[in-house]
């Protein structure tokens, strides 16, 4: 089959325009999910496809989906990524993917081919985990729980409020699993967010596997008392428990798990205020792993350290579980599909794992699935100076096309 051709100029005024949407002025945006910019930009997805004469649809947990039907097909080859960002973001990350999928769904439109399974182009719900961890592909394949609403990621209130902004129930989440039958396999294309690729001169990074990723709210309990009159050794400050433990955590990791990491992106302190010594603090937790055995001996590890860190200085614990996503192998069919698609336009490339969590990790559970990563220039990413080469956006692009018509050959 003749690989077509993307249309550069007009790839690049469309990322350009969605780049604009929640922009921050540094360079970056900030799109979190569900807020103003993001509800906006998901608008814009919907009416630049419809625009292209293709269909648009929006499940129960918000993902919105281009498609372009075949005649008879009754499998989805899903290309896609997110909008949403992290608070004060890059304009890359996710966008890159999503504008993509659009492309590629154009050009095959135009060109006329006639394919075995029909074209998707997917923009995750809340892939940030803003609210829930990778809420929109959770939900997709049927994986979220009552429990997991009534604990989400970044609290309660946020989910229902969130959810109400959209126009979206949680019983629209509960109900937005897709039959694994009808996808024909995934393929994202995304920046590395990582130097391996710059750093190897390479232009086309082919992921062979995604981090296991394990989040937890860990809240140290104390007593709340008179800061100037208490004296020092009568407190249980639950300040200093927390404390302990973010510093214990990151020697725990260096000396024994080098090769898994850690972050403590949060810490708050109840009530909080200068004259009161903190009665609570909560501390969020993050792990990751290319290994799950690894991933859960770290995460003892470090259960093991706050109780400890909780006793010493007279506290209480509780350890509540907020989500993960275990280590997940690209299949070796999509590796192989983007592999000769790199080749066949002459692309320096080379395999890479993937440090950062991404939808394609979940859906490796029910489908073949494949990420193309495009170097990062100096592997800044989650910041507004994050930034790729379009040549290599383009590159990237292109590839896309072409493995995705390799896989769709094997249909």
């Amino acid at each position: 089959m003749k690989i077509p051709s993307i249309n550069p100029e007009r790839f690049l005024e469309d990322f350009n325009a969605l780049a604009q949407i929640g922009a921050t002025g540094d360079g970056g945006v900030n799109r979190p999910a569900f807020s103003e910019a993001h509800l906006a930009a998901r608008k814009w997805f919907g009416e630049r496809a419809a625009e292209a004469g293709l269909e648009v649809q929006v499940d129960g947990a918000g993902n919105h989906s281009a498609i372009l039907r075949q005649p008879g097909a009754s499998k989805s080859l899903l290309l896609g990524s997110h909008l949403d960002s992290v608070p004060n973001g890059g304009h890359f990350d996710g966008a890159l993917g999503v504008v993509s999928a659009l492309e590629v769904l154009r050009t095959i439109e135009e060109t006329g081919l006639e394919l075995p399974v029909n074209l998707e182009a997917i923009d995750f719900t809340d892939e940030e985990s803003s609210l829930i961890q990778f809420m929109g592909s959770y939900a997709l394949l049927g994986l979220l729980t009552p429990a997991i609403l009534r604990s989400p990621h970044g609290g309660r209130a946020a989910l229902l409020e969130g959810l109400s902004h959209a126009g979206l129930t949680e019983d629209g989440l509960l109900s937005s699993r897709r039959n694994p039958d009808t996808i024909a396999g995934y393929l994202e294309l995304h920046i590395e967010q990582g130097p391996k690729l710059e750093s190897a001169g390479m232009q086309i990074g082919i992921v062979t596997g995604i981090v296991g990723i394990s989040s937890f709210r860990i809240s140290f309990y104390g007593r709340a008392d008179h800061s100037g009159t208490t004296p020092m050794e009568a407190r249980a400050d639950a300040g200093l428990g927390a404390s302990s433990f973010v510093i214990a955590s990151r020697e725990i990791v260096m000396n024994q798990f080098p090769d898994c990491v850690a972050n403590v992106g949060n810490m708050e302190f109840r009530p909080g205020v200068f004259n009161v010594v903190p009665k609570q603090v909560d501390v969020s937790l993050e792990i990751r792993s290319m290994d799950c055995e690894r991933l859960n001996a770290l995460k003892s590890a470090l259960m093991d350290q706050a109780q400890h860190d909780a006793e010493q200085f007279d506290l209480d614990l509780e350890v509540l579980t907020l989500g993960g996503s275990e280590p997940a192998s690209m299949s070796s069919r999509a590796q192989t599909a983007i592999r000769s698609s790199a080749e066949a336009l002459g692309l320096r490339h080379m395999s890479i794992s993937s440090g950062a969590g991404h939808d394609a990790q979940l859906l490796s559970r029910i489908t073949s699935t494949g990420m193309i990563f495009v170097p990062s220039i100096g592997g800044v990413s989650h910041s507004p100076v994050e930034f790729t080469e379009w040549e290599d956006c383009v590159n990237g692009a292109k590839v896309l096309l072409g493995a995705a018509l390799h896989l769709v050959e094997q249909e």
